[in-house]
C-alpha cells in the first residue's frame, strides 16, 4: 500500500537540505516536531511552492511551473499530473481538516489527513487510509503553530509529536499562490465526487492553472487564487467510464459565476455558506473515456474576469 506520509516526508527532508536556496526556514519545537515556514516570516519561492504542492499531493504528482500568456500578458502557470488521482487529490491534497486549537486556526491539507481520516467519509469513498509513523501536514495560515497545535495533530494521527512535520504558508505569499493553483486537478475531482461520480474510475489527471500575482492581503489573495482555478484553470482527465453528469463540473455551471470571487464573497457578507458550492471548480475540463475513446470537453476559459481579479493595469 502506498504511504503518502512516508513519500511526502522524503520531499520535506529534501526541502530542509536547501532552506537558504528555497528561502524557507525550519524550526524544531520543544516536543521535537519540525515546523517549516514557507511564507509567514520568509519570502518563500517558486521551487518551495512546487515542493509544497507535491507534498500536499502525497508525493504522487509531478509539478512544474511554466510561463505562458493570457491575452498577450505573461503569467506563470502551474502544470501538474498524477496517476493516482483519488489518493493524491482527495486522500491527501484536499483541505479537509479545520484545525482549531485555542486561538490558532488553519486549514489543514496533505498526507496527515490520511492518518487522522479527516473527513472519514472521503476515505471510505476512495477506499484508502495510510499507516505510517510520520505525519506531514500543510497549514494555510499566517501564523506558525506551537507545541499545543502540533500535539493535537499528532494525537489525531496517532504518531509521536517528534514525528510531525508541519509546513505553513499564508494565502498571500508566493508558496500560497503556487500551492492553491496546484489544486487545479483536485478541484475537478472534488466536484466530480460531490455530484456523484466515483473517483476510483479516474485513471489519470493533468492540469494547468495560472498562478495569481500576490495581492495586498490574505482576503484579496483568497479571492484571486480561487479565480485562477474558476476562470482559467483547465484539467484533462482519463476515466474508465464517462458519465453525462460530468458536464456539470465546470465553474460556469454555478449561479454565482461571472464576477471575481472577492466581490461574490463580499456580497455574501463574507459567509462561505451563502456561496453556491458549484462555483469551486475548474474553468474547463476535457474527459477522455477509455470505454469509447471519445473525449468530452466542458466549460470555458474567461480572461476578462481573471484580469479584474488580478488587478491588472494595461498600458494604453
Amino acid at each position: 500500500m502506498l504511504s503518502v506520509n512516508e513519500i511526502a516526508a522524503e520531499i520535506v527532508e529534501d526541502m530542509l537540505d536547501y532552506e537558504e536556496e528555497l528561502r524557507i526556514e525550519s524550526k524544531k519545537l520543544e516536543n521535537g516536531a519540525v515546523v517549516v515556514d514557507c511564507g509567514v516570516n520568509v519570502p518563500g519561492s517558486y521551487d518551495a511552492g512546487i515542493m509544497y504542492t507535491q507534498i500536499c499531493m502525497g508525493g504522487l504528482a509531478d509539478v512544474d511551473i511554466v510561463v505562458d500568456t493570457i491575452n498577450d500578458v505573461p503569467f506563470a502557470f502551474v502544470t501538474e499530473y498524477t496517476d493516482h488521482p483519488a489518493i493524491a487529490c482527495l486522500g491527501s491534497q484536499k483541505a479537509g481538516w479545520q484545525i482549531q486549537v485555542d486561538k490558532y486556526f488553519a486549514m489543514g491539507s496533505g498526507p496527515a489527513r490520511a492518518l487522522a481520516l479527516k473527513p472519514k467519509k472521503t476515505y471510505e469513498r476512495i477506499e484508502y487510509e495510510d499507516d505510517a509513523d510520520v505525519a506531514v501536514i500543510a497549514l494555510e495560515a499566517n501564523k506558525l503553530p506551537d507545541e499545543k497545535v502540533v500535539e493535537y495533530i499528532a494525537k489525531e494521527c496517532d504518531v509521536d509529536p517528534e514525528n510531525v512535520y508541519a509546513l505553513v504558508a499564508p494565502t498571500a505569499s508566493i508558496v500560497g499562490s503556487v500551492q492553491i493553483s496546484g489544486r487545479i486537478v483536485e478541484t475537478a475531482i472534488f466536484k466530480m465526487n460531490e455530484i456523484g461520480y466515483d473517483p476510483k474510475l479516474i485513471v489519470s489527471g493533468a492540469g494547468r492553472c495560472p498562478i495569481s500575482p500576490i495581492l495586498e492581503n490574505d482576503l484579496k489573495a483568497m479571492g484571486s487564487t480561487n479565480d485562477s482555478m474558476m476562470y482559467y484553470g483547465s484539467v484533462f482527465l482519463t476515466v474508465k467510464k464517462y458519465d453525462e453528469i460530468l458536464k456539470n463540473v465546470p465553474s460556469c455551471t454555478s449561479r454565482d459565476y461571472g464576477k471575481p470571487f472577492y466581490e461574490i464573497f463580499k456580497a455574501a457578507n463574507y459567509d462561505f455558506y451563502k456561496i453556491d458550492p458549484n462555483l469551486f471548480a475548474p474553468a474547463q475540463i476535457a474527459v477522455n473515456d477509455l470505454e469509447t475513446g471519445k473525449t468530452y470537453v466542458h466549460g470555458k476559459l474567461n480572461a476578462e474576469v481573471l484580469f479584474q481579479s488580478y488587478q491588472i493595469v494595461l498600458e494604453e
